[in-house]
């Protein structure tokens, strides 16, 4: 796997649990997408964008992290752990460049206040096993995994 050079775009979100399901903001808020879960009808995660048209990393991005905010709310219900009200998760999308060569990494940051950090850990890995896109990506692009519980 060849490490980014230069990092040409970064495609953001922030997902938070919200009172309808979980929602995903980019970090400007100007584009909305509502993506919802298989088998259920009403919308469960919103994607809002840093640009009127959102980069594919952007997208990507957002994508992403309602997914694996999904995968976290079904490892905590295995583990019996009650995740916080404040949970949330952010992720970037790098699109960079090699010599003449173009690259994606990632870095997704799981944020539970509240739990130690042993259970936040398995959580965050357990969730990055069985969620799709963390599967997608696993051994093609660079993905860093953090945890915070503060």
């Amino acid at each position: 796997m060849s490490k980014i050079e230069k990092v040409l775009a970064t495609g953001k979100t922030h997902t938070t649990i919200s009172s309808t399901g979980n929602s995903s903001r980019g970090h400007n808020g100007n584009v909305d997408i509502q993506l919802s879960s298989p088998g259920n009808t009403k919308p469960a995660h919103v994607f809002a964008g840093t640009q009127p048209h959102p980069a594919a990393e952007q997208l990507f991005a957002g994508a992403w992290s309602a997914c694996y905010t999904a995968a976290v709310g079904l490892v905590a219900a295995e583990m019996n752990v009650v995740l916080p009200s404040d949970f949330s998760v952010d992720i970037e999308v790098d699109l960079g460049q090699t010599g003449p060569a173009y690259f994606l990494q990632a870095r997704l940051t799981l944020r539970v206040p509240g739990l130690t950090h042993e259970v936040a850990t398995t959580l965050a890995h357990t969730a990055d096993q069985i969620c799709p896109y963390s599967k997608a990506t696993r051994g093609n692009i660079d993905v860093a995994l953090n945890v915070l519980t503060a």
